[in-house]
């Protein structure tokens, strides 16, 4: 009976040595020679300017915002809206990254992207019925890097107005940075705001400040 406990303790003991060392070791030791076949999907996506500064993420959907009374040459992303506040587009913060859990009945919701509608309108001097969807409405998370090629197309005249460019310059851009469906059906067309404003040079920097 003592010889048969001490087998099994002798079972046990080797179990839990071999699963220390898999899952200790050899599992995360096999995770990060993974992470360094593409170093730059490891690092999150950073994206560089021309100096090397950091100036974002391509996974990341940060809308940025000229200063007060600055021309706007960016691209932007879609709308993040927290109803809590009554903010109908929360520029500029990923911290505000979130849904507004509205459903599409709810009034409060019309009216927040009836008011967007009216504010990108504005922005881009056309009327309200041409702002597609996606740009009066927010992702699950509110970080989402991607908007439509129509809601790019619908910026071009501003951004190139800005930074100086020919819309047929911007447009060529717009196309460069325009990825297909995933895996050929999954989704739509998608344009990365994060990596076309950076190659417009509209990104602000985010070195030694």
């Amino acid at each position: 009976m003592i010889l048969g406990a001490l087998r099994q303790m002798r079972v046990a003991v080797v179990v839990l040595v071999a699963a220390v060392a898999l899952l200790g070791f050899v599992y995360p030791a096999a995770v990060w020679a993974l992470s360094r076949i593409d170093t730059h999907s490891a690092e999150g996506s950073a994206l560089r300017d021309s100096s090397g500064c950091v100036v974002g993420s391509s996974l990341l959907g940060v809308d940025p915002q000229p200063a007060a009374g600055e021309p706007d040459p960016y691209f932007h992303t879609r709308v993040v809206g927290s109803v809590a506040d009554g903010d109908p587009g929360t520029p500029g913060d990923p911290a505000a990254g979130l849904p507004t859990n509205q459903g599409p009945s709810s009034e409060v919701l019309a009216a927040f992207v009836a008011q967007r509608r009216t504010q990108i309108a504005e922005r881009e001097g056309v009327t309200p019925a041409e702002v597609p969807a996606d740009a009066v409405t927010g992702s699950g998370s509110g970080l989402d890097p991607h908007i439509s090629p129509a809601y790019a197309a619908l910026q071009v005249p501003r951004v190139a107005r800005e930074t100086g460019r020919t819309e047929d310059d911007v447009r060529g851009l717009v196309a460069q940075y325009t990825a297909p469906p995933q895996w050929g059906f999954l989704g739509a067309e998608r344009v990365s705001v994060p990596e076309l404003n950076v190659a417009l040079g509209a990104a602000a920097p985010d070195c030694g400040s």
